[in-house]
């Protein structure tokens, strides 16, 4: 077996592995880096980017709407050919792009996911691969799911090379990419069902805001069934009939596709990551706060495959230039989690940074809520929007902002304005004392802090 030598070996092209790759390159380190995948990670080819290229068909259909016989007369027909044509259009370019940039810098590539044999090498594409410094940028996977007919079910990767819209779709789970490509497809015509383990969709984001998209979801035609059980999936002529368990009855829906959106695990399962005493778990490879394993220290881990990393690109990003400029001087910079707002990107989009009541009511004595439904604000009269609502929680003694969870519009632009405010241990009063401009949604956030709940 052929036998090679590098400085660094990195595990995963996404921006992650990427960032670090390219950092320990221009150090003058000489890099490999593998990917099983098409080069470019899960969130530019099948994740982040051209998902909202997509929703954004939708997010057109559900304004105008809104506005039917207020000013629009039809509302516009999709062709869901020319949206994954427009959608390619930036995928296709990203392997390629992503490629030609690592090798300019005197990356070498691998097109398989390497497996370790000892505690500094792997064997990869037959050859046998040593390293000084091993990067797993891994990411994660779809959760494997083990009832009969599992292996009949579609993950979001599928999604994003649908032929044509399906007449009827069920999702097994209700976190972000269930809830967004239930959104989407209900909207575009599709029948949808979605099936949950848990008793509520979301459950990472406040309930009082998940309860009214749920609801709003609904009455575009969402079938929800919450605490259920998948029995088995059954392969008939033309769909598949999902058998579930609620309340201890045992039910059935039939749709021509089924997603797998129950969530996502580390994408360690190839790796043999015991060969080479690498310590993880269910969150990930196990780091400290230089996102170094404890247990290998010639191993670093970062992005989404880091037990310390939220699943969301700019964490990834972070992270990486953290492992490149670790490897470069050794320990040089520790990662702390930085404040990070999340959005679902549903409509309207739900978002939610800082605290939520229940880790507010823990952390502090007393705490302030402001809740409350906005549809009465002007730029929800003003566009028609039947849903609109927030939850701002504050520290009670010092009046400081700890938390915000918005229902909107625009909460996916809005929620950063308070990722700011929070950064900076703003108080209410002094919040209320910006200028915004009016009227847009930016300045509805003060009106929001008007009447604690």
């Amino acid at each position: 077996m052929e036998s090679k030598h590098y400085d660094v070996f990195v595990i995963g092209s996404g921006i992650a592995g990427q960032t670090a790759a390219k950092i320990c390159a221009k150090n003058g380190l000489k890099v490999a880096i593998a990917d099983k995948q098409a080069f470019g990670g899960t969130c530019a080819i099948r994740g982040c980017d051209p998902k909202k290229v997509i929703l954004q068909f939708a997010d057109i259909i559900k304004k105008t709407e809104a506005l039917k016989g207020l000013g629009i007369k039809e509302v516009p027909k999709i062709s869901w050919e020319d949206i994954q044509g427009f959608k390619n259009s930036f995928v296709a370019k990203v392997p390629k792009r992503t490629e030609e940039n690592l090798k300019e810098l005197g990356i070498d590539l691998y097109h398989q996911s390497p497996k370790f044999i000892s505690k500094n090498e792997i064997s990869v594409e037959g050859k046998k691969v040593s390293a000084s410094k091993f990067v797993i940028a891994s990411g994660l996977t779809p959760r494997k799911l083990y009832f009969e007919g599992a292996q009949f079910l579609k993950t979001s990767a599928d999604f994003f090379n649908l032929k044509k819209i399906p007449k009827s779709a069920t999702f097994i789970g209700a976190g972000y990419v269930g809830m967004e490509f239930c959104y989407l497809l209900s909207t575009l015509g599709c029948k949808v069902t979605v099936i949950n383990r848990g008793a509520q969709a979301l459950s990472q984001f406040d309930a009082f805001l998940v309860h009214k998209l749920v609801e709003n979801m609904q009455k575009n035609g969402v079938k929800f069934y919450f605490n259920s059980e998948i029995e088995s999936v059954e392969k008939l002529r033309k769909n598949f009939r999902i058998n579930f368990k609620q309340k201890g009855k045992t039910n059935s829906v039939k749709s021509r596709i089924v997603f797998n959106t129950s969530g996502r695990v580390p994408a360690t399962e190839l790796l043999d990551l015991e060969k080479a005493n690498i310590k993880n778990n269910e969150t990930g490879i196990i780091v400290s706060d230089f996102l170094q394993n404890k247990t290998n220290k010639n191993v670093y881990a970062c992005g989404d495959v880091s037990s310390k990393s939220l699943p969301l690109t700019p964490i990834s990003g972070l992270q990486g230039y953290i492992v490149g400029n670790n490897i470069v001087k050794e320990n040089s910079k520790k990662f702390t989690n930085p404040l990070v707002p999340s959005v679902v990107f549903t409509y309207p989009n739900l978002a939610t940074v800082g605290l939520s009541e229940k880790e507010a009511i823990e952390k502090y004595k007393n705490i302030k809520v402001y809740k409350g439904d906005a549809t009465h604000f002007y730029n929800a009269k003003k566009s028609n929007e039947s849903i609109y609502a927030y939850k701002i929680i504050i520290n009670k003694r010092t009046d400081v902002i700890v938390g915000a969870h918005l229902l909107g519009s625009e909460a996916n632009e809005c929620i950063n304005i308070f990722m700011m405010a929070i950064n900076q241990k703003m108080t209410v009063s002094q919040f209320k004392k910006l200028i915004f401009t009016y009227p847009s949604y930016s300045n509805d956030l003060k009106n929001m802090m008007k009447n604690p709940d």
